[in-house]
């Protein structure tokens, strides 16, 4: 990772160290290589996001930073330290993709009993306010919707007041306002200092949380950091418009089309829209726009039709 890039200075000028760091780290399972010689630092208040196609890493990169799994090569540090020890384990937090809670246990009895492991938790009436969970403390865990687990699953990331929280797939399930429920939070905890490492395959949570983006694909780092970065990487423009038909053009990556509304993506949106006038296309109601990170994310990893 180009850490030069990303200067992170304390008040007194020396370099703030990384909460989390993959250095060269390689995974295989069987005949698959899940990790390629991955490089990724997390720094104190920042927001990492990990993107990637399924299968690319993602799940793997977490699991080996959080002392699940053992790299087969490559040095891996939570707090400076091996993430095995429970010296560092003890101020991070969690939230796998699949979870499941004793079904008899009231949330209240699961925040207790989390809260226990930890040294300095958060009041679980704060972490209950702050997760949509109050007026839900007696409900059994059995008894719980979808949405309710994850919204119980995401608290139990933060009840032990980490300095840094591993968050997996953390909306899946939730609804539109939840999600952006999240999102509050975990820009409120960032700004007070605290280290955020996400996976999402939702790309609008993306662009509208992380500070520094890391593309996994085929186990390896394809490109990283910021939204705006990658996506001036691509270098691609959104050309939309109205018309009875398209005219043969040069230089379009991609051609997309709904009925008569077309989305053209070029380099130079001005030569295509100069073509359009040169062939006489009919067209109306232009726009001209910067690609989003959806579509980055698919011209990077190749998957542009």
């Amino acid at each position: 990772m180009q850490d030069e890039l990303r200067t992170n200075q304390a008040g007194n000028g020396s370099p703030i160290q990384p909460v989390a760091t993959l250095q060269g780290v390689y995974k295989r399972f069987e005949s698959v290589e899940a990790l390629r010689g991955v490089n990724l630092a997390i720094f104190p208040g920042e927001i990492v996001a990990l993107l990637g196609p399924n299968g690319a890493g993602k799940t793997t990169a977490l699991n080996v930073l959080l002392g699940r799994r053992s790299p087969d090569r490559g040095k891996v540090r939570l707090f400076g330290d091996d993430p095995h020890k429970p010296e560092g384990r003890r101020w991070i937090g969690a939230t796998p993709q699949e979870i499941s809670f004793p079904p008899t246990l009231t949330i209240a009895e699961i925040v207790d009993l989390v809260q226990a492991h930890y040294p300095e938790p958060l009041a679980s009436q704060e972490v209950l306010e702050r997760f949509g969970l109050m007026g839900l403390e007696r409900r059994q865990a059995g008894g719980l919707s979808g949405g309710q687990r994850r919204r119980l699953a995401i608290a139990l990331a933060f009840v032990g007041n980490p300095r840094a929280v591993f968050l997996d797939e953390p909306t899946t399930g939730l609804d539109v306002e939840a999600r952006r429920e999240l999102w509050q939070v975990v820009r409120v905890y960032a700004s007070s200092g605290g280290s955020v490492l996400l996976t999402t395959h939702y790309l609008e949570e993306i662009e509208a949380l992380a500070d520094h983006v890391v593309l996994l694909h085929r186990g390896m780092v394809l490109i990283e950091g910021s939204v705006d970065a990658i996506k001036a990487r691509v270098g691609l423009k959104q050309i939309r418009f109205t018309a009875p038909d398209l005219p043969e053009l040069p230089n379009v990556a991609r051609v997309v089309k709904e009925n008569q509304r077309y989305c053209l993506y070029a380099v130079d949106a001005d030569a295509v829209v100069r073509e359009l006038v040169r062939q006489s296309c009919e067209f109306h109601e232009l726009e001209v726009l910067p690609t989003s990170l959806e579509d980055a994310f698919l011209v990077l990893t190749g998957d542009v039709h």
